[in-house]
């Protein structure tokens, strides 16, 4: 069952604005299980030159799907935001559970877990993360982080059992960093 936490920045967020928000995104859930719960972080910004950007994040427990679109109409921003966010869903649902049924994986999780904590030495780091590494091959990990819109992820490799990173390279094709 989806929740929603629906936030406007230069925009107030009226009631006709949440009911489009949650009736366009809420026919995501037909592609979950039903026992899932997840909350849907739906931010909707106004920028000065009229344009309106949507960014949703689902962290759910077998991934996070993320997406972001910006037009000049907050609806057409809601409407393609959905679809983007089910074209992840349709290709994670075709590749990931296909090479993980061949694999013999069970209900693989990635669930990240936030801890904004701020250090004062001076490298300044300015966020951490916990995530459990799941065991997946290199090319599910760019899927993964392509659907993240992050440049590296790092992972277990399931043929190994060791730490690997993908990183996408300058030229735009991807990198594998495999720990020894």
């Amino acid at each position: 069952m989806l929740k929603f936490n629906i936030r406007g920045e230069n925009v107030e967020v009226t009631d006709s604005i949440r009911d489009y928000v949650v009736k366009r995104i809420s026919k995501l859930q037909k592609f979950f299980e039903d026992n899932v719960e997840a909350t849907a972080h739906v931010n909707l910004k106004v920028y000065p030159n009229r344009t309106y950007k949507v960014e949703v994040t689902i962290p759910l427990p077998y991934l996070t799907l993320r997406a972001e679109e910006t037009s000049n109409d907050m609806y057409g921003s809601v409407d393609l935001v959905t679809d983007k966010l089910e074209r992840q869903i349709r290709k994670y649902k075709t590749k990931i559970n296909r090479k993980s049924r061949e694999k013999g994986f069970k209900n693989l999780e990635f669930v990240p877990s936030d801890d904004d904590s701020a250090s004062s030495d001076d490298l300044k780091i300015v966020r951490t993360k916990q995530v459990p590494l799941k065991p997946m091959d290199p090319e599910e990990a760019v899927l993964q982080m392509d659907m993240l819109g992050h440049d590296f992820f790092v992972f277990q490799d399931a043929e190994t059992n060791g730490t690997s990173i993908v990183y996408r390279r300058r030229d735009g094709r991807y990198g594998l960093i495999e720990a020894e």
